[in-house]
């Protein structure tokens, strides 16, 4: 099949290559030139787990493609695929400027074909509000295309986990079609049965429902996770501990085990502007949605709690000290800083006077694009130590699970560890005399022997 992807950021860019990998032939579209030669030079913008393997391929096989020409582009396409940002505007609401600003381009481009004209199917894969659709339908139906003979306008959302959006494309839970067309339906199914070999659904429901679809995942997920950081901070109170409270209630069939992990809250592209735009339409229909309030509310208070913990460690006061921190990126496998909360951790770091020492595998330039020469960079997660008064964990990269402590521990001018993702284990810490700080979990105060320390360190080298 023929298909135009509008928009080459993360998820134009999966899902063109994914589908050129299953055997399409794809042209992915955008405006800004120099992007695309880089695209087309073979560099890829972003880090995700095999996106390079399957994006070289298919360019040497001559099915992926990558323009700025949108008239090209569309003129062959069957399907075209609107994947264009929908970032959060003043009010939380989700701003819908470059998703009708293409529709009105792609249906200019469609109405000028005249008596030439074949049946399109134009697809909103960004994430948008419930109505969107049927905005996307009556800009082509400003220009005379109609439904069922024209084009017609799928909502068909995407559920990517960065980090691993290529296996999610691949082998997808779910395919969530939205559409009153019996005729766009099929042709979806068609594209989409490659990819459900194994069983899973494909999902055919109306316009509105598929779109109220995305942003209830995401909120849900995102409730799941506001949810055990306040179990989380409750557990500190009283003496529990949260990772036993996750197991006990994770066995629950129907809770399930997945995001139930506390830490220093959500962060990324999807959960923050997802849960606030849904919000918003919820005022924008006169329903106060109460749960989704708190849960940004806790989550916001949870990415800056870190920095009060260690400000009371140091009597209130950072000025003058270096913190250690390992991770920028909002989760691991990626190089995503959007709303990661090691971001709004530093800046609230810098604001108290504290220097910082940052590493991370793969967003060390994200990073520097944002905060420039504000902090330092390391090129190892142990040179970062170097002279630090503490170490701050935020993401939770595989290399981080298993370190060397005995770098660890020299390195750091007092051994003192605050880990906002919970990596390791209270006991083994503590016998290793490390001052360790974790989330929801009771504090172990340090073995003070200079000998069992030694010994510790030698026998748990490694956690």
């Amino acid at each position: 099949m023929n298909i135009a992807v509008v928009g080459t950021g993360y998820v134009g860019l999966v899902s063109g290559t994914c589908f050129a990998e299953m055997g399409n032939d794809v042209t992915c579209v955008d405006i800004d030139e120099d992007k695309v030669e880089t695209l087309r030079s073979g560099t890829l913008p972003i880090f995700e787990p095999d996106l390079e393997r399957y994006f070289e391929r298919n360019q040497k096989e001559d099915r992926l493609h990558f323009t700025t020409d949108l008239a090209g582009a569309v003129a062959d396409a069957e399907v075209i695929f609107m994947a264009l940002p929908t970032p959060p505007g003043d009010d939380g609401s989700a701003d819908l400027s470059y998703v009708l600003q293409a529709a009105g381009d792609v249906a200019d481009l469609l109405a000028a074909e005249g008596d030439e004209r074949r049946y399109r199917i134009v697809v909103n894969k960004s994430t948008v509000p419930v109505g969107t659709a049927d905005r996307v339908q009556q800009v082509m139906a400003d220009r005379g295309l109609q439904p069922e003979n024209d084009v017609d306008v799928v909502s068909n959302p995407e559920f990517l986990r960065e980090g691993a959006a290529v296996e999610d494309f691949m082998k997808p839970d779910r395919v969530v079609i939205g559409t009153s067309s019996d005729k766009a339906a099929e042709k979806m199914r068609r594209l989409y049965e490659p990819f459900v070999r194994q069983g899973n659904p494909i999902i055919v429901v109306d316009e509105r429902s598929s779109e109220m679809i995305k942003y209830a995942a995401n909120s849900l997920l995102a409730t799941r996770i506001s949810f055990m950081n306040e179990i989380a901070n409750l557990c500190e109170r009283v003496g529990a501990n949260v990772d036993k409270v996750r197991l006990g209630i994770g066995r629950d069939h129907r809770i399930g085990k997945h995001f139930l992990y506390a830490g220093i809250g959500f962060g990324g592209s999807c959960f923050p502007k997802d849960v606030q735009a849904l919000a918003r339409t919820g005022k924008q229909n006169n329903y106060e949605f109460q749960i989704l309030e708190s849960v940004l509310d806790v989550n916001d208070a949870q990415r800056r709690m870190m920095v009060d913990r260690i400000s009371d460690r140091f009597d209130g006061d950072l000025d003058g000290k270096t913190v250690a921190i390992w991770g920028l990126a909002f989760k691991p496998n990626t190089d995503d800083i959007r709303e990661a909360p090691a971001h709004i951790i530093i800046r609230e770091l810098l604001d108290r006077g504290a220097t910082v020492q940052a590493f991370d595998p793969e967003a060390v330039e994200t990073t520097r694009a944002v905060f420039g020469d504000a902090i330092t960079y390391a090129d190892s997660m142990y040179s970062a130590l170097d002279g630090a008064d503490v170490l701050l964990i935020c993401t939770e990269w595989h290399e981080f699970r298993r370190p060397d402590f005995q770098k660890v521990h020299g390195a750091l001018t007092a051994p003192i560890i605050f880990d906002g993702r919970n990596l390791y284990d209270l006991e083994r810490m503590a016998e290793m005399g490390f001052e360790y700080r974790s989330v929801g979990r009771p504090y172990h105060p340090p073995e003070q022997n200079p000998e069992a320390v030694e010994a510790a360190i030698t026998e748990n080298g490694v956690a």
